[in-house]
């Protein structure tokens, strides 16, 4: 049987395409995927053509963008990063047949891995396979934010994920997937209070069945509602601690007002249309605070090996054995089968159809 793979031709291009097998080959294993998730800021970035990836050439030695050929043109042909898929076919006595595990290999029916070479995260066997999407990449992705801003507090010395947030007050400005599954770790992990900021009601209304608290940020000021509420001494107001996750200008200038003098934001959003409104000349510069990106590509200067995306995988299982339900009956607003992935993919970077989690199904 034919694989199909879903694939980015162009902006607003999008197709299922079949492809032969790959050979299974000695030391690996096949996988056929049984749900596939949609992270809909990377991957509506290459159906909209606003991923720099397709423009520029990132020069990963010196961490560059810079002129030149793109480093991912179009075709786009491994889309998405959260894959569930049960082991079909192995010639490695590292991974059995029959074992269900998350990958990171786009959407597609089948695949073959190398176990040397790429991640697999086995499931428990209590765990949905559905919420699995969130296991390999996304929910490490929201661990390594509560990560950094452990570090920030602790340098190296990190013994939990409740270190940054334990006892203190956290805003998380944004309620998509990243910012909810974020303010649940900080929940978890023992923060004092956690508020989602979010202008669009319907997903407030969804961080709010999640059982967090959530603030309009176009009604009343709610840097002055948290800085009023949130007092440690005098002329010391505000979060302890901001996870910004909404990829534009004023939701990092929102989340830097909501900040107590010093304090981090730590940033998980993606910028596409870049930052124009942020006025670093205001709160930024008055109040000596300070900005760290959180992108799973690395974890904090000096937390290697001890915290590696292994270890973020396992904290993201513990997180969905305690919230699952709630993740899966809140959270997940749509589950297609994968044929209608092209049209759907679409229809979401053009905006006519709403959606928090998208899951293909098969």
């Amino acid at each position: 049987m034919r694989d199909r793979v879903v694939v980015v031709n162009g902006p607003g291009a999008v197709e299922l395409v079949e492809q032969d097998p790959a050979e299974l080959r000695e030391g690996t294993f096949r996988m056929a995927t049984v749900y596939s998730g949609v992270s809909a800021g990377t991957e509506l970035s290459y159906v909209k053509g606003t991923n720099p990836y397709l423009n520029v050439t990132w020069n990963s030695d010196l961490g560059l963008f810079q002129p030149g050929a793109a480093s991912t043109p179009y075709p786009v042909t491994r889309l998405g990063y959260m894959q569930v898929g049960r082991v079909v076919e192995s010639r490695t006595p590292a991974v059995r047949v029959g074992t269900v595990g998350a990958m990171t290999y786009g959407h597609r029916t089948g695949y073959v891995a190398d176990p040397l070479a790429e991640r697999f995260v086995p499931l428990p066997d209590d765990l949905d396979p559905l919420l699995g999407v969130y296991v390999a990449h996304m929910g490490p992705i929201c661990a390594n934010g509560l990560l950094h801003a452990a570090a920030d507090l602790c340098g190296t010395d990190v013994r939990s994920l409740g270190d940054g947030v334990r006892g203190r007050r956290v805003a998380v400005v944004g309620s998509g997937v990243v910012a909810l599954l974020t303010a649940l770790f900080a929940r978890r992990h023992g923060a004092a209070s956690v508020v989602v900021l979010d202008p669009t009601p319907a997903r407030r209304e969804v961080a709010e069945a999640l059982g967090l608290e959530t603030l309009d940020p176009e009604a009343d000021d709610p840097a002055v509602v948290l800085k009023t509420r949130w007092n440690h001494a005098a002329g010391d107001r505000g979060a302890d601690v901001v996870f910004q996750c909404r990829g534009q200008a004023w939701a990092l200038h929102l989340a830097l007002r909501l900040l107590r003098p010093q304090g981090t934001v730590i940033d998980l959003a993606f910028y596409q249309a870049g930052a124009d409104e942020v006025r670093l000349g205001e709160e930024f510069h008055h109040n000596g605070l300070s900005l760290r990106c959180a992108q799973i590509g690395r974890v904090p200067r000096g937390l290697a090996p001890v915290w590696d995306r292994e270890r973020l995988s396992a904290e993201t299982i513990e997180l969905l054995r305690q919230y699952g339900d709630l993740i899966r009956k809140h959270l997940v607003t749509a589950v297609e089968p994968l044929e209608e992935a092209p049209g759907l993919l679409i229809d979401l970077a053009e905006r006519r159809r709403q959606e928090l989690q998208v899951v293909f199904a098969g």
